[in-house]
């Protein structure tokens, strides 16, 4: 059968000659592929009609995504991002190594500032540092031992280090030195004038926070203990060391600083019973430094 103007019939299911005069018209075939981050294409081999893709501004999108990072205060991913960027050399990371340069940063600065934190919280009496300290005969400080408590595992053990010496024999610094260095390896320390402390229980007690300072100072890995043995204990504070003591005991770790020799320690706590209670969970496997001269 002959149709008019010698137009043929399509085929069932496709367009007719009009509908693709239309289509070629007012639409454009774009091909669709995977745009990666350098800007190349995966061709897939589909096409998709009627669709514009805009050409991605990079410098944009960069701007935008330090901006989110900020936002989100991912610091150490925003530097890095930022360095990388303003370096240059962002071509010559493959999608799995950006990743890990940002991840490793904003690792980095989380731990520093955790650090940091930490350090301040502790409320150190010097600041010390290992590498600083002076070791000799005379101040029978040996630099063994030193190195063996640096790496805080006495911490771990839920030991006890004792330092004793005379005034200015650098106990203090000591103590400050591996507190420090606590603080880096992640541990939670606090650093307290003894006197001060009880004082403050006193106080507590008045005012019904007693349980509540007994649990701070549980809460912490180190506790050190600077000036112990000044002045005689009465009840009020042997009954307060006796509760910290028993907080402590097999959980974490002292370093208790006194210019009174440790064999004379009974004398200052006082009462005989709980004197001996005290004392066989601090002395049992302490390390102990015992300083002579001065710093």
């Amino acid at each position: 059968m002959q149709y008019k103007n010698h137009i043929r019939a399509p085929a069932a299911g496709l367009p007719s000659h009009q509908d693709r005069l239309f289509l070629r018209n007012y639409t454009k075939r774009i091909h669709v592929g995977t745009t990666y981050l350098d800007g190349t294409v995966k061709n897939s081999g589909k096409y998709n009609q009627g669709i514009k893709l805009k050409k991605v501004n990079h410098n944009t999108m960069n701007e935008q995504t330090l901006e989110k990072l900020k936002k989100m205060k991912f610091n150490g991913m925003h530097r890095a991002f930022k360095m990388t960027l303003e370096s240059g050399k962002e071509e010559s990371f493959t999608a799995d190594e950006m990743i890990a340069h940002v991840t490793d940063a904003e690792w980095d600065e989380r731990q520093n500032r955790s650090v940091e934190q930490k350090i301040v919280n502790a409320r150190f009496r010097y600041q010390a540092s290992v590498e600083e300290l002076i070791y000799s005969e005379e101040r029978n400080l040996e630099k063994n031992q030193i190195m063996r408590l640096i790496d805080c595992s006495f911490v771990q053990k839920q030991t006890h280090i004792l330092i004793t010496g005379s005034t200015g024999s650098g106990k203090s610094y000591i103590a400050s030195a591996i507190g420090y260095q606590a603080c880096r390896l992640g541990y939670r320390v606090l650093y307290q004038n003894t006197a001060k402390m009880f004082t403050k229980l006193k106080l507590a007690k008045a005012d019904g926070s007693y349980l509540k300072e007994l649990a701070k100072l549980e809460r912490q890995h180190l506790l050190i203990l600077d000036d112990f043995g000044i002045q005689p204990m009465d009840a009020q504070s042997r009954a307060a060391l006796m509760e910290i003591i028993e907080d402590r005991h097999g959980k974490s770790s002292l370093i208790i600083i006194s210019q009174v020799p440790v064999n004379k320690w009974y004398e200052i706590i006082g009462e005989q019973t709980i004197a001996d209670a005290i004392l066989d969970r601090i002395i049992h496997d302490a390390h102990r430094m015992e300083l002579q001269g001065e710093s």
